[in-house]
């Protein structure tokens, strides 16, 4: 059903259903509450994910896919393990922010390497990203072709 704005009426009780007009490169769109609650949860709520030596984890798979924030632990003996980042030419990964945070279990001898998918680059280099300190984060964003480091904290 379409009605002017004028003729809406405000509601507290929000359901999955209830659809915005969002205006868009002059164009008027439709956006379901699901999708803005969505957004705003996976925004909100970071996905914890612990890192071992020697074991590799593909950031590519869909359970990451809308994943903005990592906080990563690392658990074992000392060592290196590789993050592959989500392959940034997928039409999810288009824009994509994407960060990283460790938390109190890293040191300099535990490193969570974040490497390019395939030939693709963080910020122009196919080397991998090292974080391998307590309460290091690093910011990445995907123009569709590549991965750029947007901030850094360590």
């Amino acid at each position: 059903m379409s009605k002017r704005i004028s003729e809406l009426t405000a509601t507290t009780d929000l359901n999955n259903v209830d659809e915005f007009a969002v205006v868009q490169s002059s164009e008027t769109k439709k956006v379901t509450f699901q999708t803005i609650q969505k957004e705003i949860v996976n925004y909100l709520v970071p996905y914890s994910l612990t890192v071992q030596k020697d074991v590799n984890q593909d950031l590519n798979d869909s359970t990451y896919a809308d994943v903005e924030i990592f906080v990563l632990s690392y658990s074992g003996p000392q060592g290196n393990m590789a993050l592959t980042l989500p392959d940034a030419t997928d039409s999810n990964n288009v824009n994509r922010v994407i960060r990283f945070i460790s938390d109190t279990t890293f040191t300099v001898n535990t490193q969570a390497r974040l490497t390019p998918f395939g030939s693709q680059t963080i910020d122009g280099s196919t080397n991998y990203y090292t974080i391998n300190k307590e309460y290091e984060g690093v910011t990445l964003w995907s123009n569709g072709t590549e991965w750029f480091i947007i901030q850094k904290k360590a």
